[in-house]
């Protein structure tokens, strides 16, 4: 009896097996199932952002041919070609409406998204906005200047997608307080602009709004993250746009396009009122600064943005005004080489030509050399932003896909601790620098 049932143990009947087996593939069914249907929710949410999209421009261009109708023989070329400086005097005194600048550049920016897909979405409240400042008494520093809104910026009215699907139908209450200040100043915030997935990648592409080109050069990439507004000033539609930069976001689509950007010391403008995937972030700071074609444009913007207006609505910003005075001859530091990175052929002919005009101007230059550059990068930087070892980051793609271009980073930031450290100690003879970015990807601790 006793072999028997131990028979019956080690050799079940059919019928168990069968059982078994379909229990086994339908458990595979419904986890397959579950997985096609939120893959499904996923698709439609960005087919909806997609469509609201397209509602926004078609609105945008309903606006602008409506505003030529209403402004007749304004010549919008020579708009266009006007520095900022210009546009605003021009502005200020009233030889040009605020009206026929903004469809000037409206047409534009729809000419340049066509061309380079950089614009998200139309903000519509700008329409209401040139009634507003009829009402003002006294013309803000930026009075009637079009002013284009990186994508994870807040507007009044209009989501703010980071890239994600997580973010998508999430519709702002208020405006975040860098945009309060510019319309105070008369400025008239009326796009937003693409950026990629995260926002932690030095392309352009996210899978709502895909893949931004260079209008350069479409065969290549503006830069990231704040690459949709370095396409659009570039290419004409923007004269004056707000990025963000934490290791490069504004300043690298300002070298891949051609233009001049500012990276504020931290803390300078309010922050208040911005998505993104590294919120709460602490040892790195990350900050909002403009994106212009000259650097007159950004101490213009920059002039406006350090107001009474700013410092009352964050008072967590010092209440230091902007400083226009030019300073006479001074000591200045020169950085060639940092060490750790290697410039480019142009980035070393432009801090030639700089140190030249330096000299020149009657400046004393002195060479300089970063201490600890290699700590500095992995250890403070790298480390202080993956602190968690990308934990939250990897957590922010739970229902969403991940963008191809983003894939290999995506991989590596959720490889476990103890691979990253394995992989940090085999690769360290061969590949010293790759082997440091994974132990730093280790996170605190």
């Amino acid at each position: 009896m006793t072999q028997e049932r131990l028979w019956q143990v080690l050799d079940p009947p059919w019928g168990d097996l069968h059982a078994l087996l379909a229990l086994l593939c339908s458990s595979a069914a419904a986890v397959g199932l579950l997985r096609w249907l939120g893959r499904r929710q996923v698709q439609q949410k960005m087919d909806e952002a997609r469509r609201s999209r397209h509602l926004a421009l078609e609105r945008m261009e309903k606006a602008a041919r409506r505003l030529k109708q209403e402004n007749p023989g304004t010549q919008s070329s020579q708009i266009l070609s006007l520095t900022m400086v210009e546009l605003a005097e021009k502005l200020k005194e009233g030889s040009l409406s605020p009206e026929s600048v903004l469809y000037s550049y409206m047409d534009k920016a729809l000419e340049v998204n066509q061309e380079v897909n950089c614009v998200t979405d139309f903000i519509h409240g700008c329409e209401d906005q040139l009634q507003e400042l009829k009402k003002q008494k006294e013309k803000g520093l930026l009075y009637g200047i079009p002013i284009s809104i990186k994508d994870h910026i807040n507007c009044k009215g209009h989501i703010s997608s980071g890239g994600m699907v997580k973010f998508l139908g999430q519709v702002k209450e208020v405006d975040s307080i860098i945009v309060q200040v510019l319309k105070h100043q008369g400025g008239i915030p009326f796009v937003k602009t693409n950026i990629p997935q995260t926002m932690i990648n030095y392309d352009c592409s996210n899978l709502i709004f895909g893949q931004t080109l260079n209008p350069l050069n479409p065969q290549k990439s503006p830069g990231g993250s704040s690459g949709g507004e370095g396409a659009l000033i570039a290419g004409g539609g923007s004269i004056l746009g707000m990025g963000s930069d934490v290791g490069g976001s504004i300043r690298l689509p300002s070298s891949f396009c051609g233009l001049c950007g500012l990276k504020p010391t931290g803390n300078r403008i309010s922050k208040q009122g911005v998505v993104g995937a590294l919120m709460g972030m602490q040892s790195v700071t990350g900050v909002l600064g403009p994106m212009a074609r000259d650097v007159d444009s950004l101490a213009l913007c920059m002039k406006a943005l350090l107001c009474q207006e700013m410092f009352q609505l964050d008072p967590t910003v010092p209440p230091i005004p902007f400083n226009d005075q030019q300073l006479g001859p001074s000591s200045c530091r020169v950085l060639r080489r940092d060490g750790y990175f290697q410039p480019s052929p142009s980035m070393i002919r432009a801090v030639q030509l700089t140190r030249q005009l330096l000299q020149d101007a009657g400046h004393t230059l002195a060479p300089f050399a970063p201490p600890k550059i290699d700590y500095m990068v992995d250890e403070l930087f790298t480390r202080g932003i993956f602190s968690d070892g990308a934990a939250h980051l990897v957590d922010c793609f739970k229902g969403d896909m991940v963008d191809p271009n983003l894939k290999s980073q995506y991989n590596t930031y959720r490889l476990p601790a103890l691979l990253k450290r394995i992989l940090a100690i085999i690769l360290k003879p061969i590949y010293p620098r790759i082997a440091r970015d994974l132990g730093a990807l280790c996170g605190v601790g």
